[in-house]
């Protein structure tokens, strides 16, 4: 398409010759062929103005049909966000209605629904163990397939389950050259990488039953750049649920969720029902960045035409009361 750019030198020598023919034609009338403005002023080299307003106009249209690309600035939300579920036992509680699972699961598929498609999603299961069982991805169908998939089982362990999304964030599995739960208060934390652009929703009652400490993983994740919100399934009032035969109480811990939101420069959410933990999704600071994207701007060399052929035509009927030929 780039080739119908030969055709402009054609029409540069059509309008030459056009202006020959005009020149011809002042000689033989004398002063009655001089072109004139409607206040009798001579127009000059003016009167070629509107000639080239067309003629820009037509270039920009005739390039804009190779369908031009650029790299364009644009602001959009970025970043990962791992959904870290707690499926221990205690997850079957009712005392979030059908169950804090249940309603949890339903508040993530309205979040991921509502991402655009540059957040990547991840998935992690932990209850005395954790595993990933969804790496991020921008597949959001995936996604909410593995949600649906999540059932409760075993013991709680915060710690792994924060652990688990940080190997989501990473790619990999983390290695550490010491045990996290024989680290010293002060000593330095191992060097995992710096993700400043990754988020942990931490979906649990709090109800940590399991090593490693929590808040030794959460100070990992801070030193990470990884900011985690806690979100507590539940109430404090508890729910009794029937476990092998025992009848036992378990209670939304808030003091251990609010302590890990607060080393990791989060925010710790309470939800009260479903409709509360739709809003705390909604709420979720993520990343706005500034990237480069390529884009087709068929449309802005069309549209800058489009004005350059106004503005000949405005200037053609202003000062001849014609548009230009």
């Amino acid at each position: 398409m780039l080739l119908t750019l030969l055709l402009i030198p054609l029409f540069v020598v059509v309008y030459r010759r056009l202006l020959k023919r005009r020149q011809q034609a002042v000689v033989a009338l004398g002063p009655l062929g001089v072109t004139q403005n409607s206040t009798g002023a001579k127009l000059r080299r003016r009167r070629h103005l509107p000639a080239l307003f067309f003629l820009i106009g037509l270039t920009l249209l005739l390039f804009s049909l190779a369908r031009p690309e650029m790299i364009m600035e644009l602001p959009r939300v970025e970043g990962t966000v791992i959904l870290a579920f707690d499926v221990s036992n205690s997850m079957a509680a009712d005392d979030l209605e059908p169950t804090r699972m249940e309603a949890a699961k339903a508040a993530a598929r309205a979040f991921v629904e509502n991402q655009p498609g540059t957040v990547q999603i991840g998935v992690v299961a932990f209850s005395n163990g954790g595993l990933v069982v969804q790496p991020p991805t921008d597949d959001q169908t995936a996604v909410l397939a593995t949600i649906s998939r999540l059932t409760p089982q075993g013991a709680t362990s915060l710690g792994q389950g924060i652990f688990s999304a940080l190997n989501a964030i990473a790619g990999e599995a983390i290695a550490l050259d010491l045990d996290l739960d024989s680290l010293e208060e002060g000593s330095p934390l191992p060097d995992i990488g710096y993700y400043p652009s990754a988020v942990v929703l931490l979906l649990t009652d709090g109800e940590n039953t399991s090593n490693p400490d929590p808040f030794e993983v959460a100070q990992l994740a801070a030193a990470a750049g990884v900011r985690i919100y806690p979100v507590g399934i539940g109430s404090t009032e508890g729910s009794v649920l029937p476990l092998d035969g025992f009848n036992v109480l378990t209670r939304l811990d808030e003091t251990t969720l609010q302590q890990i939101a607060s080393t990791t420069n989060g925010v710790y959410y309470h939800a009260a029902d479903e409709e509360g933990l739709q809003e705390i999704y909604q709420n979720v600071d993520l990343q706005l960045a500034i990237s480069g994207e390529m884009m087709e701007v068929t449309a802005v060399f069309a549209g800058l035409s489009t004005l350059f052929f106004l503005i000949g035509a405005a200037l053609s009927l202003l000062w001849f009361g014609r548009m230009p030929l």
